[in-house]
């Protein structure tokens, strides 16, 4: 757990479906259900910019279930500052604004550095019909 604006963060059940999803028996919508309802850390660059990468056609947000899992990814990418700027923001809002607000196909890359990464694609199900690449006329 890991305290914000003196609140606690506990991921423990998006970190226990992603062990579920990768040992082969998790169930892909208490995992979405589980990732909508965590609060998430993202990291930001010197403008307040979340970091992502392009890979596909595709933005790829990169998104944290905690501060130790941000700071393993931030260290691989050669961040050697003692301070991280980041965001907190739920999964839900995350999945709802991040494709409107980039005006491209956006999904979520959780926990890229860790032992249980996971990506969340921009499709039907999974972020608005209208963002989705598979379906709606934005994408």
């Amino acid at each position: 757990m890991t305290g914000i604006g003196g609140e606690y963060v506990d991921n423990a059940g998006l970190v226990h479906q992603l062990r579920m999803t990768h040992a082969g028996v998790g169930d892909p919508e208490l995992l979405l259900a589980a990732f909508r309802s965590a609060l998430l850390y993202l990291p930001q660059d010197g403008r307040g910019t979340v970091w992502a990468g392009d890979q596909g056609g595709i933005r790829w947000v990169h998104a944290f279930t905690g501060e130790d899992e941000m700071a393993a990814f931030a260290a691989r990418r050669g961040h050697r500052e003692p301070e991280l700027a980041y965001l907190t923001v739920r999964g839900r809002r995350l999945l709802e604004q991040v494709g409107r607000a980039a005006g491209v196909p956006t999904g979520v890359a959780l926990d890229a550095a860790g032992a249980t990464p996971m990506l969340f694609p921009p499709v039907r199900g999974i972020v608005p019909d209208e963002v989705a690449v598979d379906g709606g006329s934005g994408a």
